[in-house]
């Protein structure tokens, strides 16, 4: 057990768990899960806090103030403290609420928080009482309760789902700015996918269907932009990928490599690998095979020297 950030006199009902593996340093680390059901008028702050703090509000209502805004907040909203941010935050004086909190910290939770959206002056959103959050709060406390290692990883999977639902919520409505900046953004979820499933014998089309475009259209930008069609792309992609295979794994025979980058055909893979590199894979490798033995002479005559 660990004070509550909400305030145990404050509380008609308490609980809290901490993380059973210690933080030291990491990208991410939960520090503490509780919940708790407040007394009517229950205030806590001014205060800050030195770690990210989440709450989620499973009945009731309340108020919480940041010095910048001040929410009215009630059953299903979500709410969180910056660490260095002077807020407080008190329960409603007829209708107290009840909510679950976790505490997070670490050298990229700053990070992670504002991609999901959070900012010090958007701090809160509405997850509506029928999202999962409160159940993966509650397996989050009954996971460190357990006092178990692996809950460790237990938390961070569940507060990647509350950022993920966070940022659903805090998304909406935002567009993207039209014009050029939305095209780079596409272009560069194109040369994800095609960068992550190159190996897999993955097309266009489906490139297209996963993204949510039209292949003409998603065609046209990804060239204005790089110069090059996604079909040409891709299959440069897989060329070079196979470059490295074939320096690196000596092991691997023509097929596999070829199977390896997502081109099943060894005859195709050999005719596209000619067509960039003027050779046949096999040539290229058996040429850099040679310069590597033909190193390892020389540093042998060097070293008898």
């Amino acid at each position: 057990m660990q004070e509550s950030p909400s305030g145990k006199s404050g509380a008609l009902s308490y609980s809290v768990a901490s993380n059973p593996v210690y933080y030291e340093q990491g990208a991410l680390h939960v520090l503490f899960a509780g919940a708790s059901q407040t007394l009517p008028g229950h205030a806590l702050g001014p205060k800050l806090f030195d770690y990210y703090l989440l709450h989620y509000v499973e009945k009731g209502a309340g108020t919480f103030r940041t010095e910048l805004h001040t929410y009215e907040l009630s059953a299903g909203d979500c709410f969180l403290i910056h660490p260095g941010q002077l807020v407080s935050y008190q329960s409603h004086a007829r209708n107290p609420w009840q909510y679950r909190w976790i505490a997070f910290t670490g050298s990229q939770a700053g990070q992670h928080t504002e991609e999901a959206g959070f900012r010090p002056e958007k701090s809160v959103f509405h997850a509506g009482p029928s999202c999962g959050i409160s159940d993966w709060l509650s397996v989050m406390q009954d996971a460190f309760a357990e006092r178990k290692e692996s809950s460790h990883f237990t938390s961070l999977g569940t507060l990647y789902m509350i950022l993920a639902e966070a940022q659903n919520h805090l998304s909406q409505g935002q567009t993207l700015i039209p014009g050029e900046s939305s095209i780079r953004r596409t272009v560069k979820q194109m040369i994800q996918y095609m960068s992550t499933q190159y190996a897999y014998p993955v097309s266009i089309e489906q490139m297209s269907a996963s993204l949510g475009y039209n292949r003409a259209y998603l065609s046209r930008i990804f060239k204005q932009e790089t110069g090059l069609s996604p079909v040409t792309y891709l299959l440069k992609l897989r060329i070079d990928k196979s470059r490295q295979l074939l320096r690196e794994r000596p092991d691997l025979s023509i097929e596999q490599v070829s199977a390896s980058v997502g081109l099943p055909d060894a005859l195709y893979f050999s005719k596209q690998f000619k067509r960039f590199h003027g050779e046949a894979p096999s040539l290229y490798r058996e040429k850099i095979l040679s310069r590597f033995h033909q190193g390892l002479q020389k540093n042998a005559q060097q070293i008898k020297r």
